[in-house]
């Protein structure tokens, strides 16, 4: 078997500023533990650093207007009519360097797709990428560009049968827009309910149109729902669609903000329940494209994303973290030595009865609505 992780030293470059929540050095805190465990010198695995991607490989799905208002951001100043673009104060700021980090996502999850469909690795890791929220002509939700579209629509240039999957909190709302009338893409989000957090998408409806129908599939869930919860309802729904589907690649985003001391979300998934999740459905498509995606407790972003490119290699960790890694960390606040969690307190019982019933609800709706669309 043969993997490759992408990951860029470049990124250190880029800061969203100093009070956003979305922090750039989780990505090197990854690498960093990575390297600590001796993942990123594994016997079949590849480490690529992607180039920046052309304008005309990105205008695949965004609009060229869009696009050359990002370009005139890039200096770190808004252009007229940034905001029309939904650029501005707020989620999606004009930073330094805005354009040349879209450039850089978008490159690395095109360099993973090309990875797989050339054959020359199985699975591949591209842990900055997973920014699903940005729509053609305009950014959203922390996203400039739309790498997994991007990644998507070039494995499907290749002829290859994809199916999308997004364990991120949010839901997945700019991979569903860009396939949601497309039969040959299937899109899976498992998300913290819409009434609840943003995008304010991701309602069992929402299905796909004309012979799409049935190929746009949302699992909504309660505030604190852990992964005692989550894991029944992602078996009852995600693998029988892609056994049914039998897709060429899995494309898999990674989002760890599901984790319980997520400071954005309010789901209650530990890291044993992320991993677990991503470790069902890699066994399901010959080739894997996996991405990163949210994650704001930067400790526990590290930790996840390292646990599933272990995953991706067969490989399994020891739970004490390396020493090196946890000096690291220690101005982070991280006072675990452990890789996996601790068990957590146990919610009231009415809490639990109420998660609980309201998961069961979704996967009934699932089962009902989109299972007979694939005759299942």
């Amino acid at each position: 078997m043969k993997t490759a992780l992408i990951y860029s030293e470049e990124w250190n470059r880029f800061d969203y500023g100093p009070e956003h929540p979305l922090r750039m050095e989780r990505l090197g805190l990854t690498w960093r533990l990575m390297e600590a465990y001796g993942l990123t010198r594994l016997p079949g695995a590849t480490v690529r650093a992607p180039e920046p991607a052309a304008e005309q490989e990105i205008a695949v799905f965004h609009d060229p207007h869009y696009l050359g208002v990002l370009k005139a951001a890039n200096q770190g100043a808004p252009p007229p009519r940034a905001s029309a673009f939904g650029l501005g104060a707020g989620d999606n700021p004009v930073f330094r360097g805005v354009w040349e980090a879209a450039r850089l996502v978008a490159a690395g999850s095109l360099m993973a797709a090309d990875l797989v469909a050339s054959g020359q690795a199985e699975r591949v890791f591209h842990f900055a990428g997973g920014l699903h929220h940005a729509l053609p002509d305009r950014a959203s939700g922390f996203c400039y560009v739309n790498d997994p579209v991007l990644a998507i629509l070039r494995l499907r240039e290749r002829g290859l049968r994809v199916a999308y999957v997004d364990i991120d909190a949010h839901h997945g709302d700019g991979v569903q827009y860009a396939f949601y009338g497309d039969p040959n893409v299937l899109t899976i989000s498992t998300h913290e309910r819409g009434e609840r957090l943003f995008p304010g998408t991701g309602f069992v409806r929402e299905l796909g149109e004309g012979d799409a129908a049935g190929y746009s599939v949302n699992l909504p869930l309660e505030a604190y729902t852990d992964s005692a919860v989550y894991l029944p309802a992602f078996e009852a729904v995600v693998p029988p669609l892609l056994e049914r589907f039998k897709p060429d690649v899995i494309v898999a985003q990674l989002g760890v903000d599901g984790h319980r001391t997520d400071p954005l979300t309010h789901l209650a998934f530990d890291l044993q329940g992320f991993v677990r999740a991503f470790a069902r459905i890699i066994p399901l498509a010959p080739k894997i494209v996996a991405l990163g995606g949210g994650g704001y407790d930067v400790r526990n972003v590290a930790r996840g994303w390292t646990a599933a490119w272990a995953a991706l290699n067969g490989v399994e960790l020891a739970d004490e973290l390396p020493a090196s890694y946890a000096r690291d960390i220690q101005h982070y606040g991280f006072t675990s030595t452990t890789l996996w969690d601790e068990p957590a307190a146990a919610l009231p019982e009415d809490i639990q009865r109420a998660v609980r019933e309201y998961a069961d609800r979704q996967v009934d709706a699932v089962q009902t609505t989109i299972f007979p669309f694939h005759r299942l």
